[in-house]
């Protein structure tokens, strides 16, 4: 029987998480492909020529490697983030799955190396997410009961016949199943999101002192604006003065965004709530490297309300009043996904369209254009919840790691 009925990474989060009901799990052992995902033909390297690169349609960008859901013996893929070593500068990806987290050595140009897996705490799950804080993996899921993993990236440097099995070094249990994890490196606090909403902090945001990484510390929580599905947490350095050095909460919370003054853990407060024409379901945003500009995607617009995937540009000169500048609509119907800024760059997790890379130097003149692409899901660009779900992409190298639901994890780089 066909699944992907419920592999819909937030369409179902809306019922699971809003009405706190119960995720359903993979038939078997959560180790067999879900509707027998495609796996990558291509493991090695491949230039993008004449607008391909193997079987997958690109712009720019480089095939480098892959590594399919089989060598990952799971169902699907979701989330990914990455680490650089900080004494051998080797670079890896964290690679959410159904049942567990995966590291691979990225750092060799000719072959990706599957280190090894760290399972999931508790059951199988669509969503897993991963986020990294001094050479620790913090790891959240929808799992029931699952709470966040902490992992020390450090002993991946000494792996023999890999792929092993990993142990957690902490596990944190103030609360269970949790959407989403954001770290702020500059403070040492993690803020998860998109728990059960009806918790201590209605589905809102639990603030966790992780600056002893294997000692995780509940510090309170946010909730006053009820169910968050994703944010970013920043210490601001933007336009506004009225704000400069707080450590800013920027939350997508399904039918607007919220702006939340988090210094005091005590007393976090509410600056301003973002609001938009045509609401489908707010999903996840990341600010420009300035901090003037917000970059907010709505998850359900394009299925629900037809538009091409699309890309909101809110003006935060003002914190306590956003202005929706700028509406950038893609080159299909794709729906959009997690979305990251590195410069003047944007990077889009397109689902069926792959990633696409916007070019954000005009954006002042409302003059955003896409500059390259790559296309992981060549079947279709239909607004389907199948295709890349995140991208990671701040190595100094300059790859950038792809987490694909159906097939597993994809390398890329810049063409030269």
């Amino acid at each position: 029987m066909k699944k992907w009925f419920w592999i819909f990474p937030c369409v179902f989060f809306i019922i699971s998480c809003s009405k706190n009901e119960t995720e359903p799990t993979l038939e078997a052992d959560g180790d067999s492909g879900v509707n027998n995902p495609p796996e990558n033909p291509i493991s090695g390297s491949l230039p993008c020529i004449d607008g391909m690169a193997g079987i997958y349609p690109c712009n720019g960008f480089d095939l480098v490697g892959a590594i399919s859901l089989s060598e990952f013996k799971a169902g699907s893929a979701n989330d990914s983030w990455g680490w650089t070593d900080p004494s051998t500068g080797k670079e890896y990806a964290l690679v959410g799955l159904n049942n567990g987290t995966a590291f691979v050595d990225i750092s060799d140009a000719d072959k990706l190396l599957y280190l090894g897996k760290l399972p999931t705490a508790t059951e199988t799950s669509t969503w897993r997410d991963i986020k990294v804080y001094q050479d620790h993996a913090f790891v959240v899921s929808e799992a029931n009961g699952h709470g966040m993993q902490v992992f020390d990236l450090t002993k991946l440097r000494d792996v023999s016949n890999p792929p092993v099995t990993f142990s957690a070094d902490a596990r944190f249990t103030g609360f269970g199943n949790c959407h989403n994890v954001v770290i702020n490196g500059a403070t040492g606090f993690a803020y998860a999101v998109g728990t059960a909403s009806g918790d201590a902090f209605n589905g809102g945001a639990h603030f966790i002192n992780i600056q002893d990484p294997k000692t995780p510390t509940a510090a309170g929580g946010y909730g006053a604006d009820g169910y968050t599905h994703d944010a970013q947490v920043v210490t601001y350095i933007g336009p506004d003065a009225d704000h400069t050095g707080k450590e800013l909460f920027i939350g997508a919370n399904e039918n607007r965004g919220v702006i939340v003054d988090v210094t005091d853990k005590d007393n976090p407060t509410e600056i301003a709530t973002i609001d938009y024409p045509n609401i489908g379901y707010t999903h996840q945003g990341w600010f420009t490297a300035d901090q003037r500009y917000f970059i907010l995607g709505d998850e359900l617009d394009e299925i629900n309300l037809g538009f091409k995937s699309r890309t909101l540009i809110f003006d935060l000169t003002d914190l306590d009043n956003p202005v929706l500048h700028d509406t950038y609509l893609g080159a299909t119907g794709a729906i959009d996904h997690n979305g990251y800024v590195n410069g003047n760059e944007f990077y889009l997790a397109n689902y069926t369209a792959g990633i696409r890379i916007l070019d954000l130097t005009g954006i002042t003149e409302k003059n955003i254009i896409e500059k390259g692409f790559f296309d992981t899901h060549p079947e279709t660009d239909n607004a389907a919840f199948e295709g890349v779900w995140s991208v990671y992409p701040f190595f100094a190298s300059g790859k950038i790691v792809i987490s694909d639901i159906n097939r597993g994890l994809i390398v890329v780089k810049k063409a030269n």
